[in-house]
């Protein structure tokens, strides 16, 4: 198809996804033909810098030579086998290494397709096992202000954004939050680390009086991403560890979007030095090639399970659970950072993305410019109406794909990206930012 077959045939038969539908007569769709690298191209002349991955699944950019090859054999092999009662080599090969890429502290996987079910499973795995150790009172679930943790019921019961949780709210049955230890909440004279140890403390006092209710807390580890890339430091981590252990309250790790390098270390949790009794994976770890999710979990977790009586299992499923072609992506991505050394040569890409933004935080309507590893974000103090839509806007006609997050902007690029790239998408951004605010008048 070409461009303008694609951009008309999309709206008169696809339903898009966190979309009204209605703003695209005003604001019409981008049809993309293909990728490569870090660009996503739209017909021979126009091409966008990827600078948020594609909804940040895209870790090594658009049709990765060596993702495709591994794709190719497996598709030669097996395309997919259900995994209950059988199993293949994909999915042993993955869980065994992502068991070691955790020193096997957990070394049980879980599968599905989809970040919010692996949210789901993480919360009714916690419940369960509650339940077959003779809590079943622990059914309540904690989470931090502003969290998001996906848009399934399970998982909006655990997601504090009111756009998400509000529109469903009859289905829901809502946790419990507590303070986020929003390294931005720093008063005169405080460091990140102080911010974080107070949110530790008003997490203290909720476990001490609902610990005997509540299964599990729930965070994203360093960084909360659709709050608007919320970063905090890790000692919030290490205090939530050792109350959860305490109260004996499970602590999940949604990594959803953080792990995989994103933060400077594969996973978020190891930069705290600590493991959470369930670990939750999607986006990168395929590499964006294929959907798939996975929950990782200790030997305690799994012991509970292991009985003669069916109600004990661990009662959930997905079709397409493990599928080998999902899990070859991931094994392809996790070969990649094994050869290509991602995670130091990443530390060199992010000191280009920060000399990029050096002088987007010089700009006066621009504050909080902050970054943890392959994460760059910056708030604007006085937002054009419509703000994120504009920007947007103004960034696609520089040939640079940003989605700010309502007046938060970030830059969450493929581990490919070069130092030209880099300063590309410093210039763009801060001339669509002018832009942006000029049109309004701000």
């Amino acid at each position: 198809m070409t461009p303008t077959d694609l951009l008309t045939r999309s709206l008169d038969a696809v339903w898009h996804p966190c979309t009204q539908m209605k703003q695209h007569e005003a604001f019409p769709l981008v049809p993309i033909t293909h990728g490569q690298g870090v660009w996503l191209m739209s017909g021979a002349e126009k091409r966008y810098l990827d600078a948020i991955s594609s909804w940040w699944v895209n870790l090594f950019g658009h049709c990765h030579p060596h993702i495709n090859q591994r794709l190719r054999e497996q598709l030669e092999r097996l395309e997919h086998v259900m995994l209950a009662g059988f199993t293949h080599e994909p999915v042993v090969r993955l869980s065994e290494e992502l068991g070691t890429l955790t020193g096997h502290a957990l070394g049980h996987v879980f599968y599905a397709s989809d970040g919010a079910s692996a949210t789901e499973i993480a919360l009714k795995m916690s419940m369960h096992f509650w339940r077959n150790s003779g809590l079943p009172q622990k059914t309540r679930f904690v989470s931090l202000a502003g969290s998001y943790h996906g848009e399934t019921v399970g998982a909006l019961a655990v997601t504090d954004i009111p756009l998400f949780r509000e529109a469903y709210a009859p289905l829901v049955r809502a946790a419990a939050t507590v303070t986020s230890p929003d390294a931005r909440q720093a008063q005169p004279g405080e460091s990140a680390r102080d911010v974080a140890l107070r949110a530790a403390a008003v997490l203290e006092a909720f476990l001490m009086e609902h610990h005997t209710e509540t299964a599990a807390l729930i965070v994203e580890p360093l960084v909360q991403c659709a709050a608007g890339m919320v970063m905090y430091d890790p000692i919030y981590l290490q205090r939530a560890r050792t109350l959860c252990d305490q109260y004996q309250v499970h602590l999940i790790a949604d990594e959803i979007a953080v792990g995989c390098g994103r933060t400077g270390s594969f996973f978020a949790c190891e930069q705290a030095a600590i493991w959470p009794d369930f670990l939750c994976l999607s986006k990168g770890i395929s590499g964006g090639y294929l959907p798939l999710s996975l929950v990782l979990t200790t030997d305690t977790v799994y012991q509970a399970f292991y009985d003669d009586a069916t109600v004990r299992g661990f009662l959930h499923s997905h079709s397409y659970t493990g599928n080998p072609l999902a899990c070859t992506a991931a094994l392809a991505t996790l070969e990649l950072f094994h050869t290509k050394q991602v995670i130091a040569r990443n530390q060199t890409r992010a000191q280009w993305l920060a000399e990029a933004a050096a002088p987007i935080a010089e700009h006066p309507a621009v504050s909080h410019l902050r970054q943890q590893g392959m994460i760059l974000a910056f708030d604007v103090k006085t937002p054009a109406p419509d703000f994120s839509r504009r920007m947007h806007q103004h960034a696609m006609e520089r040939g640079i794909l940003l989605r700010p997050i309502g007046n938060t902007v970030y830059w969450m690029p493929p581990y490919i990206i070069d130092e030209e790239q880099c300063q590309l998408l410093g210039t763009g951004t801060l001339a669509a930012l002018q832009a942006t605010l000029a049109e309004s008048g701000v």
